[in-house]
């Protein structure tokens, strides 16, 4: 992403600035003007990458896109997503018998037209390819994706839900798993122009589990490969830590884990690491809740563990801390620690302890017997200034917002829906140490899916997680994601010309 481009003064050799603009004033002509503070201006590119959504021929994927409205009134801009080539000879990337997910033939997958309304399309089947995309102007800022795929029956059965990430070069996933019943796909995706080349490290219990075979993986530009975790070691564990690098170019990077007895659903990466950590959004159902916690430094992490509810932030029982060694992954089994009340978990440098930086995620579990089902929670930043969610359906979203130190108001929009309706909007006061779960606002007059933004008005900080939940015959089959920051705005040094710097 960037901002503003780069203006050349006219009658000089020189740019006068990076971004921003320039004053053309001569050296020496009165006092110099005090400095000023740098702007936010929104971004005018975003690009995002969304994983291989095919895992049988029983799979039906919706995408929903949506930039925010009331942002940038700047150029027209475009927002496209289009389909990636499989790194298997484009066979993912192909075409099914009527041609429906054909690979990329300059025709978008989906295109939006105005921010503030949801865009869709939808897939099926198992050969549907990863998207790579971009979209400038005033469809930048804020823009997201949603990719949520349904899968009634098999080993892959779930709903599976992510939204699309930007590329990067370096990506931390906790709760990942080579157990014998667990199949995990580490998904790379490669949206420039040349061959990125990536390395994956897989951390257990012990340590590293060492393995040349996840050095060097070559994604071919405009590609995606999946790459399968147990293949990687020869050591199955429960809870394997999975980071991703790159040494040339960028890439995409989320994990599909599937489980034989509770389904599937996409691992998004943590957030960097750091001492403090929120995981919001516990469904208040939840039967199962394991915390997964890295350390990727040097020295070892003590922590303390708190659940963030409705009215305030409690100890669990018997799991009041945790210790985490280095470069060991550590798995707590929390049981159904929220006890019918929504809630976050908030892990924080115990006392005395040094706020060694760790990433975590949650793995969570709904339902009993034949009927469970699996989600994941990855550790995530602040809504910051403004963060979104799409796809939300009527009646089938719970939006969890915690505020882990001051009270905090925020104000939720709930986007026009994608085949009509007009945008609604409502404010909530979170307290201090709690979690508010609330069934978001829907548009008056909803058709289709509509898009949650989240704002921050005062107070704060606040995390966020929306779950999406569609009931399947008899499985409250589920997902959840997280609101960092969209990233909207950067900010803008502002510049004065030196006409001195020509001097010889």
């Amino acid at each position: 992403m960037k901002s503003t481009s780069l203006s050349l003064i006219a009658g000089t050799v020189a740019l006068a600035a990076v971004t921003g603009f320039a004053a053309l004033t001569a050296p020496g002509d009165g006092d110099a003007a005090p400095a000023k503070a740098a702007a936010r201006l929104p971004v005018e590119r975003s690009s995002l990458l969304c994983p291989a959504p095919g895992l049988s021929d029983l799979a039906e994927t919706t995408y929903t896109s949506v930039t925010p409205a009331g942002g940038s009134g700047g150029e027209a801009g475009a927002a496209e997503l289009h389909n990636a080539t499989a790194a298997d000879g484009g066979k993912k990337g192909g075409k099914d018998e009527k041609g429906k997910n054909k690979a990329d033939s300059g025709k978008p997958v989906i295109s939006l037209k105005e921010p503030g309304k949801p865009a869709t399309a939808e897939v099926s089947g198992a050969d549907a390819p990863a998207l790579f995309g971009t979209a400038t102007g005033r469809l930048a800022p804020g823009w997201t994706t949603q990719q949520t795929t349904m899968v009634e029956a098999g080993g892959a059965r779930g709903l599976l839900g992510v939204s699309c990430t930007g590329p990067g070069t370096n990506f931390w996933f906790p709760a990942a798993s080579t157990a014998k019943t667990r199949e995990d796909y580490v998904h790379l995706t490669n949206p420039d122009d040349t061959a990125a080349v990536a390395d994956i490290e897989l951390y257990g219990p012990d340590g590293s589990l060492k393995s040349d075979v996840g050095e060097g993986i070559t994604v071919p530009a405009r590609s995606s490969v999946p790459v399968l975790i147990s293949t990687l070691t020869s050591k199955a564990a429960e809870d394997v830590t999975v980071h991703v690098t790159t040494r040339t170019g960028r890439v995409g990077a989320v994990v599909r884990t599937a489980d034989e007895g509770t389904g599937s659903d996409w691992l998004a990466a943590s957030t960097d690491p750091t001492g403090t950590l929120v995981l919001p959004g516990i469904p208040a159902d939840a039967t199962s809740v394991r915390l997964v916690v890295f350390a990727p430094g040097d020295g070892d992490a003590d922590l303390k563990v708190k659940l963030l509810g409705r009215t305030g932030a409690i100890s669990p029982v018997g799991h009041e801390a945790i210790h985490v060694k280095s470069r060991m992954t550590a798995g707590v089994d929390l049981k159904d620690i929220t006890k019918g009340e929504a809630g976050s978990l908030l892990l924080t440098p115990a006392e005395g302890g040094k706020g060694t930086p760790v990433v975590a995620a949650l793995r969570v579990v709904r339902g009993t017997g034949d009927k469970q089902e699996v989600g994941y929670i990855p550790a995530t930043g602040p809504v910051g200034a403004r963060a979104s969610v799409a796809d939300n359906r009527d009646k089938d979203s719970v939006l969890s917002l915690t505020a882990p130190g001051a009270t905090a108001t925020v104000k939720v929009t709930a986007s026009a829906g994608s085949g009509g309706g007009e945008q609604s909007v409502k404010k909530y006061t979170v307290k201090g140490g709690t979690t508010l779960a609330v069934t978001p606002p829907v548009p008056s007059g909803l058709k289709g899916g509509y898009a949650l933004t989240v704002e921050t008005e005062s107070g704060g900080p606040v995390h966020a997680a929306r779950t999406l939940t569609l009931t399947q015959d008899g499985v409250q089959m589920f997902t959840v994601q997280t609101l960092p920051d969209d990233l909207g705005t950067v900010e803008v040094p502002v510049a004065e010309q030196d006409l001195s710097v020509l001097d010889d």
